[in-house]
């Protein structure tokens, strides 16, 4: 020992700051890649990468149907906020 008595309440203090700083850490981490995951599926969704390039119209046909159906679900969600709440 070095003599130099330890005070239980700043070690305490720098316990849970490091604590606070890992989870923090670790939560950017977790939700970070979700919505970087979730944006990269949605943009390959609307890309209509799945479609045969060769085909203009069915790609354009999937891109409209897609692009309606977006519209219509952001529609249904204000008429619904609109409604009930």
């Amino acid at each position: 020992m070095s003599g130099k008595p330890i005070d239980p309440h700043k070690e305490k203090t720098r316990q849970a700051l490091d604590d606070i700083k890992r989870v923090q850490a670790e939560s950017e981490t977790v939700l970070g890649s979700t919505f970087t995951r979730m944006a990269d599926r949605a943009q390959k969704h609307m890309s209509a990468a799945d479609k045969d390039a060769n085909d203009p119209i069915e790609v354009l046909g999937t891109r409209i149907g897609r692009s309606a159906a977006l519209v219509f679900f952001i529609g249904l969600i204000i008429y619904l906020a609109a409604t009930y709440l």
